[in-house]
């Protein structure tokens, strides 16, 4: 039996393993996965430090919405420990004005103030509607799984990934320089991070693929674990 690739796997928001189940579970044979939780870091660069510490010597990377970010800050401080990325509902800018980034904060303090208030539970429900495609809703079963996995997560851990998601750097650096083999999944109604971001990525990144995965929001390898864990056995692959 062929070695197995060594992949780390990064969650998003207040999200953990349960987003990638059916990746670790599907993909076994092929890759010895991890998956890093951030618990209450506020820092990209924190939580980049923390994958390099628990990342094997030479790893493929995965990252999702937040956990994409911190692949960019994993790349730009240790390139030559990556062997591949995988970019999955993400962004690499920072908000394009100062009107842009207060109306961010404004909206992110409401999201806060509505977790304080009400629980994590209420918070994940009310989050989850504007993110996920019309077709995932018709799945109750999935939808609670979503729940459940943000409602594991405290207040405290939230306004942390708030904070860190704040401070974001500006990375098109880093995304013009990365030289290994990119996958780059964009969900096709995914209302937080649209195709188009994701089509300026796949125009910067040497050797990437994109690929839209149709009838899925935001939470794609939840939405369609399926055709997201061809994709990815095809890229871990190549």
């Amino acid at each position: 039996m062929a070695e197995r690739i060594p992949l780390v796997l990064l969650p998003g928001m207040v999200s953990d393993a349960a987003y990638w189940q059916a990746q670790i579970e599907n993909l076994s044979d092929i890759v010895e996965a991890t998956v890093v939780a951030f618990g209450a870091l506020d820092h990209f660069g924190a939580m980049a430090e923390m994958v390099l510490a628990q990342a094997p010597a030479r790893f493929a990377l995965a990252g999702h919405s937040m956990g994409g970010r911190v692949v960019q800050d994993v790349y730009r401080r240790a390139p030559e420990r990556v062997l591949k990325l995988a970019l999955l509902a993400t962004d690499y800018r920072r908000p394009a004005s100062e009107s842009a980034r207060q109306k961010e904060v404004r909206e992110r303090e409401e999201m806060l103030a509505l977790a304080a208030e009400q629980g994590m539970e209420a918070f994940a429900r009310g989050w989850l509607i504007g993110l996920l495609a019309p077709q995932t809703a018709q799945h109750p079963d999935l939808v609670e799984t979503m729940v459940a996995m943000i409602a594991r997560h405290s207040v405290r851990e939230l306004t942390a990934h708030t904070l860190a998601a704040l401070r974001r750097p500006d990375c098109t650096a880093v995304i013009d320089a990365i030289d290994v083999p990119t996958l780059i999944l964009a969900g096709e109604f995914d209302p937080l991070r649209p195709v188009s971001v994701h089509q300026e990525m796949a125009e910067r990144i040497r050797n990437s693929r994109l690929v839209v995965i149709e009838r899925s929001g935001h939470m794609l390898a939840m939405e369609q674990p399926r055709a997201v864990t061809q994709i990815m056995r095809e890229w871990l692959l190549l």
